[in-house]
C-alpha cells in the first residue's frame, strides 16, 4: 500500500470476474495482496479500472467485513495520505473509500485532519474529464463531510464551517453535475445532530453571507462560487422543510433547528437577488 506513480499491473479481468461472481470473500492469506492491489486500481486514470468493478468490490467487502477493522485502518491511511497526491483523480477517488470506512463507524482523527485540509483547498472542480472518466472533487467530499458529520466523535460544528469554507472559495467552475445537491445533503446529514444549538446550526452561514455581501458590491455579474453557493444554500432549504435520508432511518429526517433554519437561508439568500 506504499504511495508510488509506477503503474502497477491491474488484473481488470480477475476484478470483473469477482464482481460478476456477486464479490465471494477470498482466502484470508490472498486479502492484504488484494486490498494493495485494490488501492492502486482507485487512483488509476483509466475510469474503467477506477470507477468499475474493483470499486464495486472493495465497497462490498468492507460492508461484509471481508476487510475488517485492522485493514480498514491501513486502507484509510493510505487514502488520507492520497489527499496530497499529485494526480486528481487519486486525490478525489480517496474521499470516497473514506466513506465507506467512516459509514462502518470507523475514525482516526488524522483522516479528518487531511479531508479538512484538503476540501477547501482543491482547486480541480471538475465533475468529468473526457479522457480519465469522474472526478467529482465537490461531490466525492460532500459525501465524505456528511458521513464525518454524522459520526459521534466529530464535532458537527466543524463540518458545518469546513461546508462554508468551501463555498467562498472563489472558482470558475460552474457546479453543473448536482455538485451542489451533494453538498446540500451533506450539510443537511449534519444539520441533523441532536447536539447542535439554534445558534450553531445558523451560524456557520454568517460567512457565506459575507462574501454574498461582498459580491453585491463587487462585480457586476455573479461569481462562479457565488452561483454554486446559491444553488446548494436554495437545495439545503428543501432538505431542511422536507427532511434528509439518512442509513437506518425508516423516513427522511428534518434537522431539529429546521424552521430557524430555513428563516436563517431566507434571509441570507435575499442578499443574492438582483433584480431586473
Amino acid at each position: 500500500m506504499n504511495k508510488t506513480h509506477d503503474r502497477p499491473l491491474i488484473d481488470a479481468a480477475r476484478w470483473l470476474n469477482l464482481y460478476e461472481s456477486g464479490c465471494p470473500a477470498p482466502a484470508a492469506a490472498e486479502l492484504p495482496d488484494l486490498a494493495a492491489e485494490l488501492t492502486e486500481a482507485l487512483r488509476h486514470p483509466d475510469p474503467d479500472i477506477r470507477d468499475g468493478a474493483p470499486y464495486v468490490v472493495l465497497r462490498t467487502w468492507i460492508q461484509r467485513d471481508v476487510i475488517d477493522k485492522p485493514l480498514r485502518a491501513r486502507l484509510g491511511a493510505v487514502m488520507a495520505d492520497r489527499f496530497d497526491d499529485p494526480e486528481i483523480q487519486a486525490r478525489t477517488f480517496a474521499p470516497l473509500v473514506l466513506d465507506m470506512i467512516v459509514s462502518r463507524g470507523d475514525l482516526d482523527l488524522a483522516w479528518l485532519a487531511a479531508f479538512r485540509r484538503w476540501f477547501p483547498a482543491e482547486t480541480d472542480l471538475r465533475a468529468y474529464d473526457p479522457e480519465i472518466g469522474w472526478l467529482h472533487a465537490v461531490a466525492h467530499g460532500a459525501d465524505l463531510l456528511g458521513t464525518f458529520g454524522l459520526h459521534p466523535e466529530v464535532d458537527p460544528k466543524e463540518m458545518l464551517a469546513l461546508a462554508a469554507e468551501r463555498l467562498v472559495v472563489p472558482t470558475d467552475e460552474l457546479f453543473a453535475q448536482q455538485e451542489d445537491d451533494r453538498l446540500a445533503q451533506g450539510i443537511a446529514r449534519t444539520l441533523t445532530r441532536p447536539e447542535l444549538s439554534e445558534a450553531d446550526a445558523v451560524g456557520w452561514l454568517d460567512a457565506i453571507e459575507t462574501d454574498f455581501a461582498a459580491g453585491r458590491r463587487g462585480a457586476p455579474t455573479v461569481a462562479a462560487h457565488t452561483s454554486n453557493a446559491m444553488r446548494t444554500l436554495r437545495m439545503l432549504y428543501l432538505l431542511a422543510d422536507t427532511g434528509v435520508r439518512i442509513d437506518g432511518a425508516p423516513a427522511p429526517v428534518r434537522p431539529p433547528h429546521a424552521e430557524a433554519l430555513k428563516r436563517r437561508l431566507t434571509e441570507v439568500l435575499a442578499l443574492t437577488f438582483r433584480g431586473a
